[in-house]
């Protein structure tokens, strides 16, 4: 494999009966005729690309019919040629299709027959040639396709914490690839390159820049980056990507063209609207704003007196005749906490601050939730704030990049968690409210919805650093684009395009993989505690690294016994802000899952879990075993060696080595601090020291 093409390998077809059917079927393809968009372009180059490295034979495109036995159709149901390919009655059908959707299917005819890649919009047909691509990569045959795709989520975005001097926030895989030394680079190739991976797994939207946005980002809305940043979005155009800006709230006064940035003064909002109209002169498709306001030192509408609704709405208003959009991360909480003070909850902050405001904000602006009410912890329960504010469109926020799962130096695969965080049932509107159903807008009819991930990508060769952590990537594409796909599902398509069709390979990174985030949880933070790591770069064990700071997010662990009180009944009242049952569920000892126990209650370090396990036990089990994991993945990993190149084989092994090395520095210091504070020894009297 060359890790650079990620889950686009296109290796040359081995199958020789496979080989001629594909060539027979793909030899002659059809393409709507005039001057190409760039999206039609971007299908042709796809094409070329993926059909000659796979079946190492030229693409003969031709427009309209051809006296071929075999062809491959691309167009939209209106064309002649599709409509007598599939018939008025399919056809007709095929009308109910949303702008994203397309339909594959095969047609068998009398000496031949004809594959059909059919959508109402280029995009459409891009998703479909992928599709059909991605068949090819994982030898599925073609003679009997009826498929049909629609994405469940409208906006399936990433979120990229780039900053101008080609640094990243929370990037574990090298520098940006989008800016370097104060510009925007002009490596236009490699950024093409990443509009291709997005593409190929549904990515619609990209926001380029750090929701932290410094100085130099602040001037990415103005005529002296502008005419970059368009470059940007022209390329991301042609793989039906919009781009989204984050922009810095106080622009107004730090660009030093007004001295207040107050959302309710006129001068302010006339402001906004005219940097709108000039960001739509250079970017007709530009999708809006994300903004972190009012958030860890952010300016913000705070600053003034006015409110969420106030700032967002004043953003909203300047966007709405473009149509765009302003996406409002709903991350707000008191970063200066005294840690003496018991009551103020962190956890609480988000559905604190905007659950009061339901119904207020205008119809472009979307709340951005991030999947817990903490900050992406290894285990937390799913935010209450989904399904609270049925008026108001909420979407999604995960973190691909691994923070505080591993800094892509561990191997920490995240689909497993996604997976139950979407599947989770509110109970906001009965049983059967999931969060997935939340936030593709389908629970109440959000007008915006979807997911948004923070990437998780830079200049690295392998784009992630960690090559198996490309597993999340694509793991995240597949998801926004349906949330009912299953983690094993998703993981078997990107082993076998990744890696080739060898069952061994298959069945051990698969192994591998699905059990990672169980393995990390194991030696890191027990029983939904989470924190226990050091301040600022998050990596590395230290029980008490945050226990003494201001930014609220405390384990309480004395000799006593350790977790946080969360119940209505004694502790901050955070239960009260889910819906029943799930209320009652996290209130009480008896029915809260051990793996949220210590997230909502504080309890004895001899309590017992449903397993019969003390917490103390638990604590030393789980380290020890965690350490015989990894030690288990690396036997896993070693008996690959020579199923693929060297040079990943190699990459990856160091890794997983450095990983070991790590797990046994969790496992000591996490059971050496509970044994002192607890003075209860280990009861297999293994080594703590």
């Amino acid at each position: 494999m060359n890790h650079y093409h990620c889950w686009l390998q296109y290796r040359p077809m081995t199958n020789q009966s496979l080989r001629q059917s594909y060539q027979q079927w793909l030899r002659c393809v059809s393409l709507p005729g005039g001057h190409p968009s760039p999206l039609l372009q971007s299908i042709r180059d796809e094409l070329n690309r993926g059909i000659g490295a796979m079946l190492q034979m030229p693409v003969d495109f031709v427009e309209g019919s051809s006296p071929q036995n075999y062809l491959t159709v691309i167009g939209k149901p209106n064309q002649p040629l599709v409509r007598e390919c599939l018939g008025p009655k399919l056809v007709e059908d095929l009308y109910q299709m949303k702008d994203e959707a397309y339909c594959i299917r095969t047609v068998a005819q009398a000496e031949g027959g004809r594959i059909v890649i059919t959508g109402h919009t280029d995009r459409a047909l891009l998703y479909g040639v992928f599709h059909l691509l991605r068949l090819m990569q994982m030898n599925e045959p073609l003679e009997q396709l009826d498929i049909r795709e629609t994405p469940r989520n409208p906006l399936r975005m990433l979120n990229h914490w780039d900053n101008m001097d080609g640094s990243v926030e929370r990037g574990y895989a090298g520098s940006s690839i989008f800016y370097e030394h104060g510009r925007i680079t002009t490596n236009e190739q490699r950024i093409r390159d990443y509009a291709r991976l997005l593409a190929s797994v549904g990515i619609n939207s990209i926001a380029i820049n750090n929701v932290n946005v410094h100085e130099t980002e602040t001037k990415l809305i103005t005529p002296a980056f502008l005419p970059d940043v368009a470059k940007i979005a022209g390329i991301f155009r042609s793989y039906g990507i919009q781009i989204f800006l984050s922009i810095n709230f106080a622009s107004p006064v730090e660009l030093g063209d007004l001295d207040t940035a107050d959302p309710l003064d006129s001068a302010v909002r006339q402001w906004w609207k005219e940097r709108a109209k000039d960001i739509y002169q250079y970017i007709p498709d530009f999708g809006g704003f994300l903004v972190k306001a009012d958030s860890e030192h952010r300016p913000g509408p705070f600053t003034y007196n006015r409110t969420h609704v106030d700032g967002a709405n004043m953003l909203a208003e300047a966007l709405h005749p473009f149509g765009g959009i302003v996406i409002w991360r709903c991350f707000v909480y008191n970063c200066m906490q005294d840690w003496r003070d018991r009551q103020t909850d962190r956890a609480k902050a988000a559905y604190d601050h905007f659950q009061p405001l339901d119904g207020k904000f205008l119809d472009n602006v979307i709340l951005q939730i991030k999947n817990g009410p903490m900050d992406f912890q290894v285990r937390e329960p799913v935010s209450p704030l989904f399904g609270a504010m049925e008026q108001t469109n909420q979407m999604m926020e995960f973190q691909i990049t691994q923070e505080y799962t591993g800094q892509q130096r561990h191997l920490c695969y995240l689909v497993p968690q996604w997976k139950e965080v979407l599947d989770f049932d509110t109970y906001a509107k009965g049983e059967g409210s999931t969060v997935k159903r939340i936030v593709d807008g389908s629970l109440y009819g959000f007008k915006h919805s979807g997911i948004a991930g923070v990437a998780n990508v830079g200049s690295d060769e392998n784009w992630t650093g960690h090559t198996l952590a490309q597993a999340n990537l694509y793991g995240f594409g597949r998801l926004t684009w349906n949330p009912d796909l299953s983690a094993e599902q998703i993981t078997e398509e990107w082993i076998r395009l990744t890696f080739g069709p060898d069952p061994q390979v298959i069945e051990t990174i698969a192994h591998m993989l699905l059990s990672s985030w169980r393995i990390y949880e194991n030696y890191t933070a027990p029983l939904g505690v989470g924190w226990m790591v050091n301040p600022g770069h998050h990596y590395g064990p230290n029980v008490d690294g945050y226990e003494y700071s201001r930014w609220g997010t405390y384990h309480y662990a004395d000799c006593f016994g350790i977790g946080v009180d969360r119940t209505m009944k004694t502790g901050t009242g955070y239960t009260a802000q889910y819906f029943s049952p799930n209320r009652e569920m996290y209130e009480s000892l008896d029915t809260c899952p051990d793996e949220y126990l210590l997230f909502f209650h504080h309890v004895p370090y001899t309590h017992r879990l449903k397993s019969g396990e003390t917490v103390i036990q638990h604590i030393y089990n789980t380290h020890f075993e965690g350490v015989e994991q990894v030690k288990g993945l690396i036997e896993k990993w070693k008996r690959l060696e020579g199923k693929f190149n060297q040079q990943t084989f190699d990459h990856v092994l160091s890794r997983l080595m450095e990983q070991l090395e790590h797990v046994k520095e969790w496992r000591d210091v996490i059971n050496t601090y509970f044994y002192r504070k607890s003075g209860i020894p280990d009861e297999k009297n293994r080594t703590i020291y």
